[in-house]
């Protein structure tokens, strides 16, 4: 492990907060409210925003989706072929105590650390609302940074650079994809299906939406679970 990662994570285990506090830090890590739940009826309050602008905002909006999208597919593939990153819970020689010892009995130990796909996925739907609404974009970077990214450091899921490098990526790629040059080739043209087609639009957009707060989990599972059978 490098000084810089080490470093913080050993100040994070030396934190001692009360029994109630770390059990409130699990919680935020472990349920879907406090992720996407808040980001994404964001995205939604942008989309019917009136006055001027209105399609260049729903374009911003799609590139936005299909940046966390990307960005999701993207960190799990890293993932999947690049060296293997023990999780510091994990780890024995580092002789750290965190508040989530019980994950060491967990399925995450097939997972390697690096990158974090919620760093890379929440951070792109943050600057997609930023680039749209700087003053509540911000405040979205914050809440990913403090809520969604701090909590799985001080738990030991992710080294500090594991999240630094999602996040840098997402960022990335969600600036790549509302460029004028981009947007106009690929969000345009499905804002005009939606336009067209209403009805099947709405009901795909909240299938997305809601696959993306749950980060696709339900049918990842549901695929192993085939592909054990099969």
């Amino acid at each position: 492990m490098n000084s810089f990662d080490l470093v913080i994570l050993t100040f994070l285990t030396q934190i001692h907060l009360p029994p109630i506090a770390d059990h409130a830090i699990r919680v935020i890590a472990g349920l879907y409210t406090f992720k996407g739940f808040l980001l994404i009826p964001l995205l939604w309050w942008i989309w019917f925003q009136p006055g001027e602008r209105r399609e260049w905002r729903r374009e911003m909006v799609l590139a936005t989706v299909a940046s966390g999208l990307i960005s999701l597919a993207v960190g799990r593939s890293m993932a999947h072929f690049l060296p293997f990153r023990e999780r510091p819970i994990f780890n024995q020689d580092l002789h750290l105590h965190f508040a989530m010892e019980s994950l060491r009995d967990s399925g995450l130990t097939g997972f390697s650390a690096f990158p974090s796909d919620h760093a890379m996925l929440w951070a792109a739907i943050a600057m997609g609302i930023f680039l749209v609404w700087r003053t509540v974009g911000v405040l979205a970077l914050l809440y990913t940074a403090i809520f969604i990214c701090l909590p799985r450091a001080y738990l030991g899921f992710h080294h500090p650079t594991d999240l630094l490098a999602g996040a840098a990526i997402g960022i990335v790629i969600t600036w790549i994809l509302t460029r004028d040059s981009v947007r106009e080739r690929t969000a345009a043209p499905v804002l005009r299906w939606v336009m067209r087609f209403p009805g099947p639009a709405s009901v795909l957009g909240f299938l997305v939406c809601f696959e993306l707060v749950t980060q696709f989990n339900d049918l990842l599972m549901l695929a192993h679970s085939v592909a054990k059978v099969i």
